[in-house]
């Protein structure tokens, strides 16, 4: 099955093909860093991460670019409420979107342009729009001017031009040939950061900044262009606007993500139900919480509850556990081509939650070929799931997932608890099974969990 996804432009789940054979150019609308992110900024990361993982496992080399918005209305505010440069608010909190990347597993972009190194092209592209007869010049602002682009306009996001109400971007609203048009560029305000244009000095519109580093970094034309559901309007519509009425083709294939909640409300600091990573960091490991949120399918709301994280966690470990176990037995196992079933679930629209019924189904047959000692199955079964596990990157045996900490002092813990389990197996030879039981159940007092199993106890240590 080729690769198929659901195109927001066409309303419809389209095959993938790629502008050029074996390329893919993506960008993705990252950051607007006036605070830390939540959760919900963080399981846009991943889910991206998830389709750059499997376009390069499927072959592709990708071309990825994330944008960082490092000047707003929003960050302007909170320059000015904390007493800070607005660029320390943005580079203070760019740096905790990065490490939050990081700390999930997600793989770096290409390239991750910010809007106030890029001012050279918006000046070109307004040049462009404004020559096509497409933008204007008003009281130190420059418009798109929408009526120009009515037959298209809307298009994205099903709504019809008559139906739109006020863009409201602007206090220079009486300046607009249109209410409806929207800022491409900002008229500078005293105090605020400005650059120099030939229509005056200021800062860029929201918008414009993605259609100048698109194009800039994948061309004109490129195929993939994702984000939140929440910016399919006015951000992404006015991006396929502002830069097909330039001339150019622009993204290909739309694809957004759905919203997370926190028990079935939206996320506000006036409700007070904003959850950190930091949150999340305190009741599960990295790798699991990563887990969590790649479980449900890209496009679904996501509601977080405490106990949907608990199962998650649970899930993962299952995974985890067959991997250690299974590597103890036979060491270093490399993964090996994905499995059908796997293939054609993440080749249908990123289908992820089939994807690891396919991975825990593989894990239930692996325990299984352990039980029963049937070592060419475990091996089997072991390489499959690390082909998977890294397609979603949560392979518990990536460098960045093996567990820490533990090592120093596991050779000490190992022969101490060998000797308990020499007496142990004493005690059950000599049938005396009351004091077995007791050794195994003053283990657990202390954390550490004997299993019995075809080639003999093993242990490992208590998760909490």
């Amino acid at each position: 099955m080729s690769l198929r996804l659901y195109d927001t432009g066409t309303r419809t789940v389209r095959t993938f093909e790629p502008l050029e054979e074996g390329r893919v150019g993506m960008y993705v609308c990252g950051a607007t860093p006036q605070a830390s992110p939540h959760i919900g900024h963080l399981r846009s990361g991943v889910i991206y991460d998830v389709l750059l993982r499997w376009l390069r496992a499927s072959g592709y080399e990708v071309l990825f670019a994330r944008n960082v918005t490092d000047i707003d209305d929003k960050i302007i505010a909170v320059s000015a409420e904390q007493g800070v440069p607005w660029f320390a608010v943005a580079e203070g909190n760019q740096r905790v979107f990065t490490q939050g990347y990081d700390t999930l597993g997600c793989l770096p972009p290409t390239i991750e342009p910010r809007a106030t190194g890029h001012i050279p092209e918006m000046i070109v592209l307004m040049r462009r729009l404004i020559e096509n007869g497409h933008a204007y010049a008003a009281g130190g602002d420059v418009y798109f001017d929408v009526k120009s682009w009515a037959d298209e306009y809307g298009s994205l996001s099903n709504q019809r031009l008559e139906n739109m109400r006020s863009a409201g971007d602007t206090p220079n609203e009486a300046a607009k040939r249109d209410p409806r048009d929207f800022a491409l560029w900002k008229g500078a305000k005293p105090g605020e950061p400005a650059w120099e244009t030939p229509w005056g000095p200021g800062r860029p519109g929201w918008h414009l900044e993605c259609s100048a580093m698109a194009t800039k970094y994948l061309g004109p034309t490129f195929d993939i262009h994702g984000g939140g559901v929440d910016l399919i309007f006015p951000h992404h519509e006015n991006e396929i606007a502002q830069s097909r009425a330039a001339g150019d083709g622009f993204a290909r294939y739309w694809l957004h993500n759905g919203l997370l909640t926190v028990d079935g409300e939206k996320m506000s600091k006036s409700v007070g139900n904003v959850v950190l990573l930091s949150d999340l960091l305190g009741k599960a490991r990295p790798v699991e919480v990563r887990y969590y949120l790649v479980s449900a399918h890209y496009r679904s709301l996501m509601d977080y509850t405490d106990a949907s994280l608990a199962e998650a966690v649970s899930a993962y470990q299952r995974i985890e556990g067959f991997v250690t176990r299974a590597s103890e037995l036979l060491g270093d196992v490399e993964p090996a081509a994905v499995p059908g079933g796997f293939a054609d679930a993440m080749n249908d629209d990123l289908g992820v939650p089939q994807a690891l019924a396919v991975l825990h189904e593989t894990v239930r047959e692996g325990n299984a070929a352990l039980a029963s000692g049937d070592r060419d199955a475990v091996r089997a079964h072991l390489a499959d799931v690390r082909a998977m596990a890294d397609v979603l990157g949560i392979d518990p045996l990536s460098p960045q997932w093996r567990r820490t900490g533990e090592e120093d002092l596991r050779p000490v813990v190992d022969a101490l608890v060998a000797v308990a389990l020499e007496q142990r197996q004493a005690a059950r030879a000599r049938k005396d099974y009351a004091a077995a039981d007791a050794i195994r159940d003053g283990l657990a007092k202390a954390g550490i969990l004997v299993e019995d199993t075809p080639q003999g106890p093993r242990w490992e240590l208590k998760r909490d």
